[in-house]
């Protein structure tokens, strides 16, 4: 899907946004939960940390994960952020699945 830039980040915005508040609500007793300048840091009780950030050259979303590492997103016509490299592989369904086995609840993104 083509993206103009000004769409792009307003859509990578919102849903870095909507994920932020979803973990910090679900799961901000175990994670702290920091979003500042297009970027969510998720750091880990006992180290690790999550990054995802927006990548506006490629029109794409990245993710640095402690558990299956890097990962780049870029939106699919249905409006899902579909891996690059694994076309199955959707950014919410990816983050919430990590998140869920490592701490029992469902993030809600």
């Amino acid at each position: 899907m083509q993206l103009d830039e000004t769409r792009f980040h307003a859509l990578a915005d919102s849903l870095l946004d909507r994920f932020a508040e979803a973990i910090d609500l679900a799961l901000g007793d175990e994670i702290d939960v920091e979003y500042q300048g297009g970027i969510v840091t998720l750091s880990l009780e006992g180290g690790g940390q999550y990054v995802l950030n927006k990548h506006a050259p490629n029109r794409e979303i990245w993710l640095s994960s402690p558990v299956s590492g890097a990962w780049h997103f870029t939106l699919a016509e249905a409006g899902d952020w579909v891996s690059t490299r694994e076309p199955k592989a959707r950014l919410t369904a990816l983050l919430a699945g990590e998140l869920t086995a490592k701490f029992g609840t469902d993030p809600g993104l």
